[in-house]
């Protein structure tokens, strides 16, 4: 008879739902397919290979990472057309070009600057997306302000070393979202915005640009993915606290928890400590009836974990301590060297800090290294 997965668990663990994330995928596989947009997720969430197998036998072919690292990772592992969505760092163009030397690579610009560092560095011809800022103020162009996009474009557009292949945004607004319809909202608003950013430009090609996108939120929720040629989301295949307050998902979802042992119990306050701080578990939280919320927390059921318990969070981090705050019901049912699992705030901060996963039927699964 198998083990159960929990007894062999003497750290804070990454636990993952592998059965749960495959149906996370093939969700959007489905979407994206049905509706003839070009898949392109985001492998920043998971940075794992093996994980990164599971979208290849659903027949994607095109990935998006988050820095040339990671670009390396995944190429060393066979994936050939890959999208850096992060503003291009001019102190790699080496890396770069041996990348582009042997894979489709396609990179961002939003400056003039790097638009001609690029013509002066790249080895090859290179594909590159002007980043847009819907108004989340991080990176890229304000959709607005079509002097500036279009000195950039007539700039790449005469650039023989580079090809424009449109426009791209990752709409962070999203995540601010009070309501599902909002984030529907605004995947729309979006869109609308960067359509027009193409028609200014069309007289200068016969055909449109292309258009990327790549919020899991409006991603996710939104049944018609509108006039786009691609989508990048990442976070779906693990979801989290966040996208569950969200209204995005619901807990069944959530496809990781981080298992953590009680250390020490604290009856006049019912709180509990565990072994699971802010390097493991982060220090995103969320707002919550005006209580800051670390992680969602749940009981061991069997082989997985159980319904997130009502009332009852991660209220407080330090590097290795994690303070929970209990009910009374949930309190009496632990004791020191229990395990509590622990649902993320933000799974992608989370898997990076913890490295590696352990399926729930005692798999381990690697991330990639870290380059510092």
């Amino acid at each position: 008879m198998q083990s159960n997965i929990f007894t062999i668990i003497t750290k804070p663990t990454l636990l993952l739902d592998e059965d749960q994330a495959i149906k996370n995928i093939n969700f959007m596989v489905s979407k994206s397919k049905e509706q003839g947009k070009l898949f392109r997720p985001h492998f920043k969430t998971h940075q794992s290979a093996e994980i990164g197998s599971w979208f290849r036998k659903t027949g994607v072919k095109a990935i998006t990472v988050s820095s040339v690292s990671m670009a390396k990772y995944f190429a060393s592992h066979g994936w050939k057309d890959i999208t850096i969505a992060f503003p291009v760092n001019w102190r790699e163009i080496n890396e770069i070009n041996t990348l582009a030397d042997h894979n489709h690579l396609e990179l961002l610009v939003e400056s003039i600057e790097t638009a001609k560092f690029l013509q002066n560095n790249l080895r090859l011809l290179t594909e590159v997306w002007v980043k847009i800022d819907m108004g989340a103020h991080r990176a890229g162009l304000n959709w607005q302000n079509k002097d500036e996009i279009t000195k950039l474009v007539d700039v790449v557009l005469h650039c023989d070393k580079l090809i424009l292949r449109g426009f791209l945004t990752h709409d962070g607004r999203t995540y601010h979202a009070k309501s599902p319809s909002e984030i529907k909202d605004l995947y729309k608003d979006s869109l609308k915005h960067l359509n027009k950013v193409c028609h200014w430009f069309e007289e200068r090609r016969k055909s449109a640009f292309s258009i990327s996108v790549g919020d899991t939120p409006g991603c996710w929720l939104s049944d018609d993915l509108g006039n786009v040629d691609e989508i990048r989301p990442g976070n779906f295949i693990f979801f989290d606290v966040w996208q569950f307050q969200l209204g995005v998902c619901n807990s069944e979802e959530i496809a990781v928890a981080v298992a953590c042992p009680v250390v020490a119990s604290h009856v006049e306050r019912l709180e509990v400590v565990i072994y699971g701080g802010a390097i493991h578990l982060s220090k995103e939280f969320i707002i919550k009836e005006g209580n800051p919320i670390y992680g969602m927390v749940a009981f061991p059921e069997g082989q997985k974990w159980g319904i997130p318990e009502k009332s009852c969070y991660v209220s407080s981090l330090s590097q290795e301590h994690g303070i929970v705050k209990m009910n009374q019901r949930a309190f009496n049912k632990v004791q020191v060297g229990d395990l509590l699992c622990i649902l993320p705030v933000h799974s992608c901060l989370t898997a990076d800090a913890l490295g590696h996963y352990l399926t729930l039927d005692g798999r381990r699964i690697e991330m990639m290294k870290k380059e510092y």
